[in-house]
């Protein structure tokens, strides 16, 4: 599932995050949602979030399983 919809991410959720410095590469970032930073219920992009470690960027997947 892509992280269009905020209704969708919620903390504690186990998420793939694009990052800001690899929006170009596509290179994904796992790791666990502390806060969700966009306040509007859907992005096309998909919803910023800050994960647990600190790092912040866009939800692309919601439905991980295992870390490539």
């Amino acid at each position: 599932m892509h992280g269009r919809n905020r209704s969708d991410i919620y903390p504690g959720l186990e998420v793939a995050i694009i990052l800001k410095k690899d929006q170009r590469s596509g290179k994904l970032t796992y790791g666990i949602v502390q806060d969700i930073l966009t306040s509007a219920p859907f992005h096309s992009r998909g919803i910023k979030v800050r994960l647990e470690d600190g790092q912040v960027g866009r939800v692309a997947e919601t439905n991980v399983t295992e870390e490539d």
